[in-house]
């Protein structure tokens, strides 16, 4: 079984069992007679809208004590894991704090502040050869484990936050006293990661390592997934940097990774995992910093792979082989996140084509707006239309299933509102690509492994 199948199965048991119904299962759709009227908005107004409401997630439903992103927020119950901090997530907050104090829904000074309670958490929080665990205890700083198993590092996790980290450094790097104290502290921070520990001397990565343990999970980062910024980082710490080796031989499989099969008449370009085209977080967590735009390297041009892994999934939607109510259009987006179980509880799945059980989550297409901003919107348009049901204090909820007279999962994660927020602004101005990119390890990083940027 390949490497992140593993993990999204280990995220399944943690929540529930998917639904498993037949192909084209259609419950009956009882249409509501009394559905309120929704005042549209214009394209800018709805990112204005969107990015907003999503900022709330990282702001107002942060985690107390440190500041930093909880892995869930439940409206309904939001003391639920209240103490349950995400890594990966909270990177992904760190460059919502910045597109917050550009948009002006916070000043410099807010958001300075809650940058400082972030990384001083992080400073002291259990790290394990340099990486922080999935999971961290909001009030203690320790580890709690995602797994048996895992419960010390994940390079993965780590990489993500990372990324916030380089983009906390460049914002502030040429500020006051003050703010070139941040700066240096993110910077410390991510450069304490002992990548090179994670190849157990090998030309690979490994995603976890334990303290009880050791690297008993022994699930090798090998492409096509997300986690392709791990290696790019890996090569650019200057103190505990990868070889590009690890990333051709581990990564690349020495060239295998490419392939000429195609989708809906859509080059695939890249093997994803053996899973067709796999779930769309693959086309968004790395990118987040990682600009693709001019992106390339031997084995492919990312700009193209990423429109094209959207692209795909879009058609997909249009041509609902399953029948599924309401694709379509502007109804699209397959991608892991909550998800409806038989009975109607929420579980959790990799929604993709051939894994799809009807159910749509909005971070899919709205993520994706930089690779197909005309269908990105048009599907942010719908779910605004749908308001009503489907937006919630943080943005749009996670799920919903038209099938089901619209099923919602009304509930968030933070590694599904991050990207959005994150996405529509390098669509709209290129902040977060422009810090990222401007950082001069990752240039080393990336021509340490041969890509062009």
């Amino acid at each position: 079984m390949k490497k992140t199948h593993l993990i999204l199965l280990t995220i399944v048991l943690l929540f529930s069992c998917a639904s498993d119904e037949g192909p084209g299962y259609q419950e009956p759709y009882i249409p509501n007679s009394n559905n309120p009227v929704i005042e549209p908005l214009t394209d800018q107004e709805l990112m204005d809208l969107v990015q907003e409401k999503t900022f709330k997630y990282f702001w107002d439903f942060a985690n107390s004590p440190s500041g930093a992103a909880k892995e869930r927020y439940h409206p309904n119950n939001p003391s639920l894991n209240q103490n349950v901090v995400t890594t990966g997530g909270s990177g992904f907050g760190l460059m919502a704090i910045i597109i917050g104090i550009e948009r002006g829904y916070i000043t410099r000074d807010q958001g300075i502040q809650r940058l400082t309670t972030i990384l001083d958490f992080f400073e002291t929080a259990d790290r394990f050869h340099g990486a922080w665990p999935h999971w961290i205890d909001g009030a203690s700083g320790q580890v709690i484990p995602f797994s048996h198993e895992d419960n010390g590092g994940d390079l993965v996790e780590t990489a993500f936050l990372a990324q916030g980290l380089i983009c906390v450094k460049e914002y502030f790097k040429n500020g006051p006293t003050q703010e070139q104290t941040l700066a240096n502290q993110a910077d410390v921070l991510w450069k304490g990661v002992e990548w090179d520990w994670y190849t157990q001397g090998q030309n690979k990565l490994y995603w976890h390592w334990s303290p009880t343990n050791q690297f008993a999970l022994n699930l090798e980062l090998k492409g096509y997934n997300e986690t392709l910024i791990a290696f790019i980082l890996g090569a650019a710490s200057p103190e505990h940097s990868i070889t590009n080796s690890v990333y051709t031989e581990g990564w690349a499989s020495n060239g295998s990774i490419a392939t000429a099969e195609t989708q809906y008449n859509i080059p695939i370009i890249l093997d994803h995992a053996g899973s067709g085209t796999g779930p769309l977080f693959w086309a968004h967590y790395s990118y987040l910093g990682l600009n693709p735009t001019n992106l390339s390297d031997q084995y492919a041009n990312y700009w193209t792979l990423n429109k094209n892994h959207t692209e795909i999934n879009y058609a997909y939607c249009v041509d609902n082989p399953l029948n599924y109510f309401k694709y379509g259009s502007d109804c699209w987006g397959l991608t892991a996140s909550y998800s409806r179980n038989d009975d109607g509880t929420i579980g959790y799945l990799a929604h993709q084509p051939g894994n799809d059980i009807g159910v749509i989550s909005p971070t899919a297409a709205i993520s994706s707006i930089p690779y197909t901003p005309e269908k990105s919107l048009a599907a942010m348009q719908f779910f605004y239309s749908k308001s009503d049901i489907l937006l919630g204090p943080a943005g749009f909820y996670d799920a919903f299933s038209p099938k089901d007279n619209y099923w919602v999962a009304d509930a968030y994660l933070a590694i599904d509102q991050g990207p959005q927020i994150i996405m529509i602004e390098n669509y709209r101005t290129g902040l977060i690509w422009n810090l990222f990119m401007q950082n001069q390890e990752v240039q080393n990083g990336l021509n340490t492994l041969g890509f062009n940027y």
